[in-house]
């Protein structure tokens, strides 16, 4: 499978609630959602090693247009909704272009 659309996320939790904001980043993997879509080749969910509330979110997909096809479904807009009040203000997104790689799988 080819990655060709990325997506880099550091999410910033409110004070205490980053174990919430994990467990529904690991809800994107359930059977119906976008992660486990076969158009989504990489879904890594980190924490900072420095403060738990602080996770960084690195995804890989075989097209821009797929992306945003899935998280246009229902099942992903009620997941994105959940997040206004798990997160705090200073999220960071960054979407990117893959120049070059090696899965380890």
């Amino acid at each position: 499978m080819t990655v060709n659309y990325g997506f880099n996320a550091t999410l910033t939790a409110k004070l205490g609630m980053g174990d919430q904001v994990v467990e529904l980043l690991r809800s994107g993997l359930n059977e119906g959602n976008p992660a486990a879509s076969e158009h989504c080749a990489v879904y890594l969910i980190c924490r900072s090693a420095s403060d738990p509330d602080v996770i960084h979110v690195t995804e890989g997909w075989t097209s821009e247009e797929e992306h945003h096809r899935l998280f246009a479904t229902e099942a992903a807009k009620a997941i994105v909704a959940q997040f206004d009040e798990l997160l705090a203000k200073d999220s960071d997104y960054t979407d990117y272009v893959p120049v070059v790689g090696k899965p380890s799988f």
